[in-house]
């Protein structure tokens, strides 16, 4: 069985870890607002998403979210402009609630009440690789049947332990050839 890819991209191959397109996906599955925080628009939004209930607004201070009722108000209202630092805040915090409060759902689509989700995986890019240097890689499908640990990773924002769960839990049921896939140029699944 070969061990973890130590020095990929070496021969000029391309590729990204899967768990990090994994988390993209998911990124993408969750819904995130699309304007930018340092936008009045991306700012109002996270802030009333953040400050909807008072569930929100407490899970929002349990994320990091230090700023008071008092500056909340004044920003919503335009009256106040927030530092680059409370930005971040604001962009983290957002990011962590959001990804809370739609887990469970993402987690109960992509399980599909254990059917599993089909996953794709596209291989490496050697275009940049030396003929006699190249592996013959072929695109591979998965059906994945337990997502639990990777979006409680995914949720948690931990990248380690999703990297360890991806591979572990999925790349390796790929066969004895799972280590050309530790990279790959895309990861793709629908719920």
């Amino acid at each position: 069985m070969p061990e973890r890819t130590i020095e990929f991209g070496v021969y000029g191959a391309q590729g990204v870890k899967g768990h990090e397109l994994v988390a993209r996906r998911l990124d993408g599955l969750a819904g995130f607002i699309v304007s930018p925080v340092t936008t009045r628009r991306g700012l109002l939004a996270r802030l009333r998403y953040l400050t909807s209930s008072r569930r929100q607004l407490t899970a929002a201070r349990e994320a990091g979210l230090t700023l008071s009722t008092r500056t909340i108000k004044a920003q919503l209202a335009g009256t106040r402009r927030p530092s680059a630092r409370t930005l971040r805040q604001i962009e983290t915090a957002y990011r962590t609630v959001r990804r809370r409060n739609v887990a469970r759902h993402l987690l109960a689509r992509l399980n599909r009440e254990g059917r599993g989700t089909r996953v794709e995986f596209h291989p490496v890019n050697q275009s940049a690789v030396d003929r006699p240097r190249q592996r013959v890689v072929e695109y591979r499908t998965l059906n994945v049947r337990k997502w639990d640990h990777i979006i409680a990773a995914w949720q948690a924002g931990d990248d380690t332990a999703l990297d360890n769960t991806w591979i572990d839990e999925v790349v390796i049921d790929l066969g004895s050839q799972w280590g050309q896939y530790e990279y790959v140029t895309n990861i793709g699944f629908a719920a």
